[in-house]
Order: C-alpha cells, then structure tokens, then sequence
C-alpha cells in the first residue's frame, strides 16, 4: 500500500537527505547505513553496483567506476559516463541514487513511497530542473514539485509567515557554496538574487586536513600518504571525521594505525589536531 507521505529530498552534489512531514515539522529519515545523510556517490565494481556510502568508502581506490557530483551536469547536453561498457546520462546516475533514496524511505516508513518533492539550486535553468524531474520518474517517483533550495531552507526555518521581509541564505554544501537573497511576503518566496563558488565546500575542509597529515608524516617518515590510494582513503575517512568532531570538541586525535610499513615494519600515524590549529589550516577558505 502506497503512503500519502510526500518525501522531500535534498539531491545535493555531494550528500543528499530526505524528510517527511511529521506532526506538522519535517523529520529527517535515517538511510539504511542509518546516516542522516547519503553520499551522492554511485559506483560500479565487478559485477555489483554501490550507490551512496559504500560508494564513497571505495572512491578512491576505484576512481574510474566511481562516479560523484553528477548534479554539476544535469541537463548537460551530450554529457555521459562511460563504465564497464555501458554509457549513462546524469539523469540516469542521479536515478541510482534516488532509487535508493526511495527504498531506504520505505524501509523506514513502512509504506511505498510514489510522491516527492526535490529542491535544486536558485540558478538552475529550466533544462537542469527538467533533467532533475525526468531523474526522480525514471526512479519511480511522482515529482510533485521542484523548489529552490534556498526557498526550501526558509521555509524550514520557520520563515512562512506573512510579514514582509528580506532574508540571506548561506548554503556551505560538500562541493559548493551558494547564497541566495530572498524577498517574502504574504506566503511568496522570491529568490531576487543569487551567487556563489562551484569549487567551495566541505570537502575543501576535509583536504585541509588530509595535506597537513600527509605533510606531517612525510617530515617524519619521508613517505607522501597521498600517493598511497589505500592509505589516502583512511586519511579522507579520519579527515572528516576530525572535522566533524572539532564542532564540538576543542581538540581530536587522529589515530591510523598500520598505515603503511617500510622495510622497518609497519609505520602508525597520530596526531593532536586543536580547533585553533583547524581554523588556521583553512583560514583561506574562509576568506574565499
């Protein structure tokens, strides 16, 4: 039996996530990993396909069958992935991962789940909407709607009454940053106007902390990690995980054991990372 629900999703370039409405307020449905987000990573491996974390946790072990930020090419013309022989557009890579978006929300819920809703960037044309629309039906949804992102992060910040007033949305993602200006007014969002960087995200957080590792095991070892695939792997994982950490925590400590290993044996790295020392590693991105 099909729910009534009507899901929202974030497909977001690098994470995506997903909520219903519950008692009147939106509620964040856990994925199958039990994550409040999914990464928006698909991949192919012999004979399997992966979509989301596990995805993501073979990423750079297997580069050329892993396929993430597709959002930055929908509605590309001529634009396609090519692996394992087969060729697919964006909208059919976006598709993966709505499907298992669908399927983790029933899981959840108990129900099929038929009807969404899908924000997109302010500045989406109405090709790339089109594209994010064909996306959720070729994933067996029934776009109800596709709305700005901006728009959507209002109206959950309980910005829907009828007052007039002008508001700023700063929208740091995994890969980009978007803010938008919006004019609200008697039930009416109105983005007015809208900019950003393509190349600015979380993710440049997360290399703050993977240079400044591999460059402090490399003083004392005389190995870069980062020509490792394996070993820069666990440093992508440990990376973020600090960062995350470091929201709440004063200081963390980075701890990989085995490595890497010399002709001396295994080799371990630990680390004191401090919050003062993360803000100083990324100053620079702050000031972008």
């Amino acid at each position: 039996m099909a729910s009534n629900k009507i899901l929202g999703i974030d497909l977001g370039t690098t994470n995506s996530a997903f909520a219903v409405m519950e008692g009147g307020d939106p509620e964040i449905i856990v994925n199958g990993e039990g994550d409040r987000t999914t990464p928006s990573v698909v991949a192919f491996t012999d004979g399997e396909r992966l979509v989301g974390k596990p995805a993501k946790n073979q990423a750079i072990q297997n580069p050329d069958r892993t396929i993430g930020s597709i959002k930055r090419h929908m509605g590309e013309e001529n634009y396609d992935v090519e692996t394992d022989g087969e060729t697919y557009t964006p909208e059919e890579i976006s598709a993966m991962l709505l499907g298992k978006i669908k399927r983790d929300a029933e899981e959840y819920l108990g129900d099929e789940v038929e009807r969404a809703v899908i924000t997109v960037p302010a500045y989406f044309s109405d090709r790339q909407r089109q594209a994010t629309k064909d996306a959720g039906e070729i994933a067996g949804f029934d776009v109800e709607r596709i709305i700005n992102e901006p728009t959507a992060a209002s109206m959950a910040y309980g910005l829907d009454d009828d007052s007039d007033q002008t508001v700023m949305v700063f929208d740091l993602g995994g890969g980009t940053f978007d803010v938008s200006v919006l004019d609200l007014g008697g039930g009416v969002y109105e983005v007015v106007a809208t900019n950003g960087d393509n190349d600015l995200g979380g993710d440049d957080w997360d290399q703050a902390i993977i240079d400044w590792l591999a460059e402090e095991f490399e003083s004392d070892h005389g190995f870069d990690l980062r020509d490792d695939r394996q070993a820069l792997q666990r440093l992508k994982e440990a990376a973020e995980e600090a960062k995350v950490e470091l929201s709440n925590r004063k200081e963390t400590t980075i701890n990989l054991p085995f490595i890497t290993a010399t002709d001396s044996g295994p080799v371990h790295l630990e680390e004191k990372l401090s919050r003062a020392k993360f803000e100083s590693l990324t100053e620079d991105l702050i000031e972008r």
